[in-house]
């Protein structure tokens, strides 16, 4: 990535503070739309899904459009082993940037429909099928999208990531969270969308082991690129950050 480190922090920031904004905003729009569960879900997917898919495009040649912290961690432990990953510094500067992006993106949400600005989620999500679901949905996430690089296909990324989330919010049985930043700006909200602060900590464990999964895979399934023995040269083409989810 050319932009510097400021740019880079600043563009998953905005990233992630655009995409809560967009699940928590449809989430309130659509129960103010129609009182059927169902319904409701579906509207809340499919603006999510739309929403990603710009959103990775727009910030992808910036930052990467990772969005997620498990993501930009399981891209440093990749780095780690091929050399092209983003370094430790990158790692300090994208969690808190996503993290107070996340935040932000719900106050936003919640602002533009005239709910107040921070209200604690009541939702509870406290459940071990839930947690299963979102060690299933972080998986599938992170072997996808470094999937989609080792197989030369990472410019299919906005389209290819967004659908997957949109699946999972239906085939995972937590509608798939698979995000920490996101994970923990949702319970600043008391909406269709919001979690439980209590049932934070256990979904951000559960995404932590989806992470690891996803990794297992990915090395199982993909073969990987030989290790570069001088660390201040990487190949032309090389993959600096994978782009990704929520």
């Amino acid at each position: 990535m050319s932009a510097s480190l400021g740019r880079r922090a600043l563009a998953e920031a905005v990233g992630t503070a655009a995409l809560v904004a967009v699940v928590v905003g449809s989430g309130i729009q659509a129960t103010e739309l129609s009182r059927d569960a169902g319904v409701q879900l579906l509207a809340n997917s499919l603006a999510t899904v739309f929403g990603l898919g710009v959103l990775i495009a727009l910030f992808g040649p910036v930052s990467g459009a990772h969005f997620n912290p498990a993501v930009t961690l399981a891209a440093w432990g990749v780095g780690r082993r091929t050399g092209d990953g983003p370094s430790g510094r990158d790692v300090a500067a994208y969690i808190p940037a996503q993290t107070a992006g996340a935040i932000a993106g719900a106050v936003l949400a919640d602002a533009m429909f005239g709910r107040p600005l921070v209200r604690w989620s009541t939702h509870d999500r406290s459940s071990g099928h839930l947690w299963l679901g979102e060690v299933v949905a972080t998986a599938g996430l992170v072997l996808l999208i470094f999937g989609l690089v080792r197989a030369g296909r990472a410019p299919l990324a906005p389209a290819v990531v967004a659908s997957y989330i949109g699946a999972a919010y239906w085939f995972t049985s937590s509608t798939s969270f698979a995000n920490p930043a996101v994970t923990v700006g949702r319970a600043f909200t008391d909406t269709f969308a919001g979690i439980a602060p209590g049932s934070v900590a256990s979904f951000v464990v559960a995404q932590a082991v989806g992470t690891a999964l996803g990794l297992a895979l990915l090395a199982a399934v993909f073969e990987l690129p030989p290790a570069h023995t001088d660390p201040d040269v990487l190949p032309a083409d090389s993959e600096v950050t994978a782009p990704a989810r929520p």
